[in-house]
Order: structure tokens, then sequence, then C-alpha cells
């Protein structure tokens, strides 16, 4: 029997939702709520019948899952909100806690309000969600996705830090790996287009104001590039990702300035962001280096070598390379970027087709490339909406 599920994915300012008929994976409305808090929040969906995006002010995510649950009843995809059978929402730290989705559950929520330190910017909003959920469809089953699940298959001579073995055993600080649902979606599409043998040994590059790399070996997360926290790895919108942790203590005792404030420079005032002193949107920062903005062209180039660096060291998790996807915002639209990254790659046997780079077309390699380069859009929603399937059915 068809179900309508909901899937939400709430960011740090945003909110996405995608309204599915499962299990025939049809979408029945999706959209989005943008800029939240601010006066010029954009509120925006689409069905198959119409679309609309307005500009009002919204507050906070529970007043932005408000006007998402009127609007699934004013756009006439749901007559009642009692048929709204389930709402997946993805959390961004499940810490070791969890390894796959789950219910909503009092202790569900207390570990993701534990786990709020080691991701400040989204495990917060994440449980507003859960709870405004709770509050406008209480009959409705509610399950949480978690941006590390994917990743629980990397093995612990990837994820262990060299820190004092107590450290693991008694706080579980380790690598968790993030955007595992993105991660997940776009390394099953690819195997699904391309066979699993074209797709064997793959890097999966999630490229948006916050942005991870994973390895990917016969369908597995083997490594990811984000760690104890979304804060490490590349260099993101906002956030600084790999740094020398010494960096820490003398900042804190040269500006006088406590683990908090510090953790709010590191997550909202660097990336590029920081380095450009432009935006953290890339489009912005790549519109300014080419306008001769030297720190917005160093901020791109940090950013690049980032990534490079990071696919280097993937490909010898891998023993080599086959498939290199891009996927989330950069990741899908911007050319630029992807010819940027690739310009070093040739040791690896990648080579692009420019012409088919700047369409942003499925498959960017040129014919001599002996690496597939693919550009897929990301759909986490759809594994949010899977995951509330398989977690209800298996009730």
């Amino acid at each position: 029997m068809s179900k309508k599920i909901l899937a939400i994915n709430s960011g740090s300012s945003s909110i996405k939702f995608k309204l599915y008929l499962m299990p025939e994976e049809k979408v029945l409305i999706s959209g989005a709520v943008d800029n939240l808090g601010a006066s010029d929040s954009q509120f925006s969906y689409k069905t198959d019948k119409a679309s609309e995006t307005r500009q009002l002010p919204i507050k906070d995510h529970s007043e932005g899952i408000q006007q998402i649950i009127e609007i699934l009843e004013t756009s006439g995809v749901v007559k009642d909100r009692s048929e709204i059978y389930g709402v997946g929402h993805r959390i961004s730290h499940g810490g070791n806690y969890y390894t796959h989705a789950v219910e909503v559950t009092p202790e569900v929520e207390k570990r993701i309000d534990e786990l709020k330190v080691l991701s400040p910017l989204h495990n917060p909003n994440g449980l507003i969600g859960i709870k405004a959920f709770e509050k406008f469809l209480p009959d409705a089953k509610e399950t949480v996705t978690f941006d590390n699940s994917f990743h629980h298959t990397i093995p612990k001579k990837a994820y262990m830090y060299a820190l004092p073995y107590e450290f693991y055993e008694k706080y579980h600080i380790r690598r968790y790996g993030f955007h595992a649902p993105s991660h997940q979606y776009v390394s099953e599409k690819a195997r699904e287009l391309f066979g699993p043998e074209q797709t064997k040994r793959m890097i999966t590059c999630h490229l948006g104001n916050g942005a991870s790399i994973s390895a990917i070996l016969d369908g597995k997360s083997v490594n990811s590039s984000m760690g104890f926290t979304p804060l490490a790895g590349v260099v993101m919108g906002t956030r600084c990702g790999d740094i020398d942790p010494e960096i820490i203590p003398f900042l804190e005792e040269e500006l006088h300035i406590d683990s908090h404030e510090m953790r709010r420079i590191m997550n909202e005032d660097s990336g590029l962001k920081g380095l450009s002193g432009v935006s953290n949107d890339e489009r912005e920062v790549e519109k300014a280096a080419k306008n001769g903005n030297e720190r917005a062209q160093l901020a791109l180039d940090v950013f690049v070598h980032s990534i490079q660096q990071y696919i280097g060291a993937y490909t010898t998790d891998l023993e080599g390379l086959d498939t290199l996807v891009f996927t989330a915002g950069i990741g899908e639209h911007s050319a630029f970027i992807r010819s940027e990254i690739c310009k070093r790659l040739g040791y690896l046997g990648v080579k692009i087709d420019e012409a088919k780079n700047k369409e942003n077309a499925l498959s960017i390699e040129a014919p001599d490339s002996k690496v597939k380069v693919a550009v897929i859009p990301t759909n986490e929603e759809i594994i949010i909406a899977r995951d509330v399937m398989k977690v209800t059915q298996a009730q």
C-alpha cells in the first residue's frame, strides 16, 4: 500500500523538504525555506501543477516547518495532515551511538541534544524540527537519518586519531565522516549508471557551503574527509577545514577568547568567507576573483588545493581510481571549480572535456580519460524517505 512520506533536510539556516509517495518514489511536492531568521526569508515550493516563491520574515526553524505543513494542505497534495504516514529527518551527528536510521524516541532526542557540541550548526536545528513535527503531526511516525551512518564501514586504521587510546574508549573520539546521505546516493547512482566495474574505486566530492570528500570501494565508504565533527577536512564556505591544532590555544591566548568563541570563528567566520573577505558563496568569490580581487583568488586556490590533496590521498586508499563524482551546489554547477580541480589530476588519468564540463553534463571526461568523471545531482531526501520505510516496516 502506498504511503506519503515527508523528508526533511534541515540546515543551519534552511530547510529543504520533499513529500514522496512511497515506495513508488514519486515526488508530490518539493521546496525549501531559505535564509531563516532574516526579514527576507524565502519560501519556495513546486508541484506538478504549480510553483511559487515568496519572500516573508520567518524567524526560525519551527516557523519554517509550520509554513511547510500549511503548504502541504493548501497545495492539495494532502487533504488532511493525517495522510502523512511518516516524517524522516536528516541529523548531522549521531556520534558512536547509531550506524543506521532509527525511530525517534526520547532517548534518541536526548542523544541528538547531547551531540550538539560536536555539530553546533546543525544538530540543534534538527532537534527543533523533530519537536515541531511532534506538535504539528502527532500521529506521523518520525525517523532519523544520521549524516555519518553511511561511513560506519570506514576501517579502524582510517578513523582512529593518534591520541591516547582511552580518549577513544571513554569519549568515542574518532573520525565519523558526514554528508552520508549525499555520498550514499551519488555512489549508488553512479554504480547504477556506469556499472560496478567502472565504479569499483570511486571518489565522491560533495562540494557546497559544507564540503567533504569520500573514498568508496565496492559501494562502501572506506574514508571521508570530515572527522570527529563536520569542521574537519577540506576548506568550506565558512568552516576552516583541517588546521594545525596548536593554532587554537595560540589564538585563544592572543585574542583573550574562550573555546566557545574560537569554535564560532572556525565554524562561522573562516573558509572562503574568512580568506576572501567577500562571501561564503563560491559564486561571489569567483566573481570577485575575476575582477582582480587577490584575496578572493587566494581563497579559491586554497579551496581547490585542499580538495586535490584529499583526492590524491584517497586514490592511495583505493589503490587507484575508476570514477570521480562531483555533487552538491558547487560540485553540480561550477564548471570553473571542477576544471581547476581536474587540472592537477592528469597523473591519475583524469582528463575532462571542457565543452561537456561547461554544460554540466552527466559525464564530463574526455574520450581518452582513464577515469570516468561524473556530475550527479544529489538527492539526500530520497535516502531519508527510503530510511523511513525501512525503519517503520521493520517494526
